[in-house]
């Protein structure tokens, strides 16, 4: 077969080109953009209570001793949380249940929901008991240093007991995200873990200032137990939305059922390969641990969390939107629009994340100083998480790049190269991570994440683009390297305004402020405007993800 994958762009059909809507309706890279549109609305509340939630824990606990126990024991339960709810279990399950589901039928879809659900609570469910049980050596394994101050280990021990339930109620949630979003459900899902903060900064405040001290809960305790109630609220907020669609849980053990089988034989190697990131950053947290500073460990968390911001609203909102179309298309046999869709969704990503990751870079130590700062939060861990977040933003492509191409292998029933790559990038990351912390203290750590994600990116697209005879490869390099002039030109220009206006107002909560305020909305028009210039095809694109009725105010 003769290779269109690296064909220009006159290559593409008119009528399923950016932004184009064919006389059939929408393509299915539009229909993509549309749903992923749907997510990181969504998801950017999630992301916003999200920093709500850590700014509470700023303010009240500091970046010391206190929250790096609570960072430490959340988590370890909290790295499923991104194996299953943003993983291994959404990227095993979405393409086996869509192929059940078109093919089979809805019957057939129900019983491998309701096994699948089963063989989660008792997995899961022992896992989270065992994790109990077992906190005290896992907390040894990840932070060997928390001996070294009186009361650490301890602390980290009892908060991640607390906490380790939370695992079960976010792998059922996942397993409920995954069958809506087949079913084309995707705000309710996506707005799930908004539902978790609220409940997880109201129930752990109540817990731990209001009824604690009555019954012997300390404060940092009662926040623990409100993370496991916001877990619990995020299942339930889903499960409504289930039942309407026909798939209420009924307990199974159809051990046999072929689905359950398939995605088992997925999300074995899904697992490692979705664990590369967080395994780096716990890898990361063990050598934090050992630095001899009160607060590396805060310092990487609260940094990690910022680049977790743009990363969650724009390349898991793309990945779970183009997961179902990409495992629809291979169901059907239409390679050819599974090439199509996951071209356009990775210039997606690039359009959206590589902007954001210019501005952290530029006006991190001012969008940190706006969030955090105060209270027990002070100037020097500012600057110190500002350091961390610039080096984190570099890799913010990889990271998201990462979340598209590693569900694209899974739609293809292959779970085993993103393994592969995965082990690469753990083993590659421990060695770099111990001599670059031993250099640049935190900040090594957070360049190594960056480079390793980015490289193993890198790794996972040329394997597909040969496996698959290509991914429209000159289209995508064309509009990164466009998008990268876009994005310098931003850079400069935001450079420029946070120069001048932090000269003027300072570099105090107020100048800082003052400083975001004018500079955001800055870079996104330079961006915009630059873009538009430069013909970057993905930005029509983007557009389709607004509501035509803002689009026709805004004049777009």
């Amino acid at each position: 077969m003769k290779s269109t994958g690296d064909n220009p762009r006159q290559s593409i059909a008119p009528q399923e080109s950016a932004g184009t809507v064919s006389a059939h309706g929408p393509t299915a890279s539009e229909h993509v953009v549309r749903s992923a549109g749907i997510v990181s609305a969504a998801v950017f509340s999630s992301r916003v209570t999200g920093l709500v939630r850590e700014i509470v824990m700023a303010r009240l606990f500091g970046a010391g001793f206190i929250y790096d126990a609570f960072l430490l024991g959340f988590r370890i339960p909290n790295l499923t949380r991104d194996l299953f709810a943003e993983g291994a279990l959404s990227s095993a399950f979405v393409p086996v249940f869509t192929q059940t589901l078109t093919t089979e039928g809805r019957r057939k879809a129900a019983q491998l929901s309701n096994v699948t659900g089963t063989a989660i609570i008792l997995f899961v469910g022992t896992l989270a008991v065992l994790g109990m049980i077992f906190a005290p050596v896992l907390v040894e394994l990840l932070a060997p240093g928390f001996h070294n101050v009186p009361g650490k280990f301890e602390l980290t021990v009892r908060l991640t007991q607390v906490m380790f339930p939370f695992l079960l109620m976010v792998a059922l949630a996942a397993q409920a995200m995954g069958v809506l979003n087949t079913c084309n459900r995707f705000g309710v899902p996506a707005t799930a873990s908004t539902f978790f903060n609220f409940g997880a900064i109201s129930f752990g405040l109540l817990a731990g200032f209001v009824i604690g001290p009555h019954i012997g809960i300390d404060r940092i305790t009662g926040m623990a137990i409100g993370v496991v109630i916001g877990g619990a609220i995020q299942l339930g907020w889903q499960l409504p939305a289930m039942w309407s669609e026909g798939f209420a849980f009924h307990w199974s053990k159809q051990w046999s059922n072929p689905g359950l089988r398939r995605i088992i034989h997925l999300m074995g190697p899904a697992i490692l390969a979705e664990a590369a990131v967080q395994i780096n950053v716990m890898v990361n947290t063990n050598f934090a641990s050992r630095i001899p500073l009160n607060g590396p460990v805060s310092w990487l968390g609260y940094s990690f969390r910022f680049m977790q911001f743009p990363l969650g609203v724009f390349g898991v909102a793309i990945a779970n939107a183009t997961l179902p179309s990409i495992a629809r298309s291979i169901s059907q046999g239409n390679l050819e629009e599974y090439r199509r869709t996951l071209s356009r969704s990775l210039a997606m990503v690039f359009l959206l994340c590589v902007p954001s990751s210019v501005g952290l870079i530029v006006l991190g130590r001012s969008i940190v100083a706006v969030i955090y700062q105060g209270g027990a939060f002070t100037v020097w861990d500012t600057q110190q998480t500002a350091r961390a977040l610039t080096w984190y933003a570099v890799g913010l492509a990889g990271y998201a790049g990462l979340k598209v191409l590693n569900p694209a292998f899974y739609a293809l029933h292959d779970s085993r190269t993103p393994m592969l790559i995965s082990i690469a990038s753990i083993a590659i990351n421990y060695g770099v991570a111990s001599r670059m912390s031993a250099r640049f203290g935190h900040v090594g750590l957070a360049m190594s994440t960056s480079a390793v994600a980015t490289v193993a990116a890198l790794a996972l697209f040329w394997i597909l683009r040969n496996r698959i005879d290509g991914i429209y490869g000159r289209n995508l390099l064309s509009s990164t390297w466009r998008i990268i002039a876009a994005a310098m030109v931003m850079g400069a220009a935001i450079t420029g305004s946070s120069r001048l206006i932090t000269s003027s107002a300072g570099t105090g909560r107020i100048g800082s402020f003052i400083d975001v305020a004018i500079s955001i909305p800055l870079g996104f028009g330079v961006f915009w405007l630059v873009s538009r210039l430069l013909k970057v095809p993905e930005l029509e694109l983007a557009a389709q993800a607004i509501p035509a009725s803002w689009r026709e105010r805004l004049g777009w």
